[in-house]
This record gives structure tokens, sequence and C-alpha cells, in this order.
């Protein structure tokens, strides 16, 4: 079975790519066959690839981070699309469960719209803080937490679409 997983951050050259880049590498050591992408609520940085430094900081743990910067879009919240989609913080998930709630009546039970978060115990922050603006350990600190969440968000992916 292929699982299809969607990370949305703002811009989607930080968090998202790097959300992209865990899971994808994680799902591979266990011979997992996941569909990973990630977008942004804005298109600012469409067409770009991700922040250097968040592919610097992800370089260092073993990630490539390749992916092309672009903006979410209403296809992407129908359920055959994805089975989850994945918001860094509560700003992304509002404009998430925005645009899902124009969707046609039947579709807008899937796919699952949720916080990274909701994957991570409570010593973490509610939001997965955007380090564009910051220093190095910004980008650490998001990997950190992509890191921690990973396992939880494959576990609940395997046994949701079993």
């Amino acid at each position: 079975m292929t699982y299809r997983v969607l990370f949305v951050c703002m811009g989607n050259i930080c968090r998202s790519p790097a959300a992209e880049a865990v899971l994808l590498h994680a799902a591979r050591r266990l011979g997992l066959t996941v569909d990973v992408d990630s977008a942004g609520t804005i298109g600012i940085h469409a067409g770009e690839l991700p922040d250097p430094r968040m592919r610097a900081a992800g370089k260092s743990r073993g990630y490539e981070l390749t992916s092309i910067a672009r903006e979410v879009t209403p296809r992407d919240l129908q359920p055959d699309v994805f089975d989850w989609v994945i918001a860094m913080d509560r700003e992304n998930l509002d404009h998430l469960l925005r645009l899902a709630a124009q969707l046609p009546q039947p579709r807008r039970a899937s796919p699952r719209i949720v916080l990274l978060s909701d994957f991570l115990d409570a010593s973490w922050p509610r939001d997965v803080p955007d380090p564009y603006y910051g220093g190095p350990d910004g980008f650490e600190r998001v990997l950190d937490m992509l890191e921690t969440a990973t396992p939880t968000i494959l576990k609940s992916l395997t046994e949701a679409t079993a």
C-alpha cells in the first residue's frame, strides 16, 4: 500500500520540505511506500529550492531537501490525493481548514488535516517554530521536532489506512 502525506508551512522553504525529507528517509528505512509532498499556504517562494540554511542543517543529518516550493491548492485537500495533510502551525492549519470548507460537502471529511504537534507529547511547543528569521539553532530545533514526530506519524498513517 502507498501512503500519501502532504506537509504544509507558510512559504514551503523551511519546515515543510524538511518534514518531507525526514519522513521519506524514515519510510525508506522501514520499507514503507510513502508519497510525500510539501506546500506553502502562500506562494511567495513558489519554484524555489528549500532555504539553504535548512538544506545545510538537513544534510548534516543525512537528509536531502530537493523539493521545489509550491502553494497548496484545493485539489490537495480532496480525498483521492493525500491521506494526511499535516500543518506546521495553527495559522497554517486554520488556512487549510478554511480552504477545505470551500470544497463540496462530501469532500470535507478527507484527508485528515492535523497539526504536526499532534504527533508529539506535551513537552514540545504546539507550533513548529518558523526558523526563517532566526539563527542556526532554529533549524536544528525544527529537525529535532520532525525526527521526534516521524515515528508516530508513520504509525498513525499505517493504522489509519489499514
